[in-house]
């Protein structure tokens, strides 16, 4: 282990990594790598004119590219902002870690090569879970109709996230190609253990953008599935009742023939939620006129017999999953079939009761 880091130590790539995570650093750089790659690539096209003259000494064009790097980084920003204390910190770093020609070479690949690749190929990635769900959800519906709808909820999430990993795998391929293209084009002296530095740094700084990008995605919601469905069938939902005030999460209210109410609400499990639930009693939600609370579960394995009574004593209905163990033995069960109803059913039953 100790002579492979010192061949990699030796390596004048060894900077590719340190440089990429350099230009993305928000808090001490203020990400000029994604903020300001237009004008990063510009000095790197001005600095690569430079490099390749054969009239100017290596000295000079050494000085030349960092002057060039240190005049475009300066006028991103105006005098005394945040940013430009910022950048004026990069700037020191670069001028630290820039010691000769091959360090300036180095920063210029880092930014053509790794940035501004990486940069690109996030653009191509989905931000939201939700934008591939809808996609895949309406393709389902217009192919196999409403009796799908259980189907579409029961597997949003799983669509949004298979979706997105998808898309990045195709992004980190195609990228990756693409590195391994330029690696082979480039006139700079490099062996395998040099491409090897590139490529792991590539690898490592993409996956970890990745990650964050998965991470916001996180936060879309399985609820996005009941707006949807209610846009695709032109459903009309409501506010929900004035001055209700109970601990129950409703995605979407709608207006029945009689002029109740019902609310739908769809999350992945129960959970410890029921204890809330159980609060919303029958009487409470008569004196607001909601008929029933209809609750879509799509992994029902803590929903025990105790939960389904209780609440559906209280006008809570469970729609689970047609082929789900739990809804088939509680459907066949004389004391829980009445909360209990399939997937399947959800849009002819929003249809049947609902005014529009």
């Amino acid at each position: 282990m100790q002579n492979f880091a010192m061949k990699i130590n030796k390596s004048p790539f060894k900077n590719v990594y340190w440089f990429a995570r350099a230009l993305v650093n928000t808090d001490q750089y203020a990400a000029i790598g994604t903020s300001s790659e237009a004008k990063l690539l510009c000095a790197v096209n001005k600095i690569e004119i430079i490099l390749s003259s054969s009239e100017i000494l290596a000295n000079q064009k050494l000085l030349i590219a960092k002057n060039i790097l240190a005049e475009i980084i300066k006028s991103i920003s105006k005098d005394g902002s945040k940013r430009r204390s910022q950048h004026l910190n990069f700037l020191e770093f670069i001028n630290k870690e820039i010691k000769n020609l091959d360090d300036i070479i180095i920063f210029c690949i880092t930014v053509k090569y790794i940035i501004a690749p990486i940069n690109a190929a996030l653009k191509s990635i989905p931000s939201s879970d939700k934008d591939f769900c809808i996609a895949a959800a309406k393709t389902i519906l217009d192919n196999d109709g409403e009796d799908a709808a259980g189907t579409v909820i029961s597997v949003w999430d799983e669509l949004g996230a298979r979706g997105c990993l998808e898309a990045e795998r195709l992004a980190v391929i195609e990228s990756f190609a693409n590195l391994i293209k330029n690696l082979n084009l480039l006139e700079i002296k490099h062996d395998k253990l040099d491409d090897n530095i590139i490529m792991t740094a590539f690898v490592q700084e993409f996956e970890r953008r990745l990650g964050q990008k998965r991470k916001a995605r996180g936060g879309q919601s399985l609820e996005s599935v009941i707006s949807f469905i209610f846009n695709y069938y032109k459903f009309k939902a409501v506010n929900k009742p004035e001055h209700f005030d109970q601990n129950i999460e409703v995605d979407k209210w709608f207006k029945c023939h009689d002029g109740w109410i019902i609310g739908i609400s769809c999350k992945r499990t129960l959970r410890e939620r029921w204890k809330q639930l159980s609060g919303a009693k029958s009487n409470d939600l008569s004196h607001y006129k909601i008929k029933e609370i209809w609750h879509i579960i799509t992994y029902d394995k803590d929903l025990s017999d105790d939960k389904i009574v209780n609440l559906g004593k209280e006008r809570q209905i469970f729609y689970l999953n047609d082929k789900s163990d739990i809804y088939l033995r509680a459907s066949q069960h004389s004391g829980m079939k009445d909360y209990i109803r399939p997937l399947s059913s959800l849009i002819k039953d929003i249809r049947g009761n609902i005014l529009n």
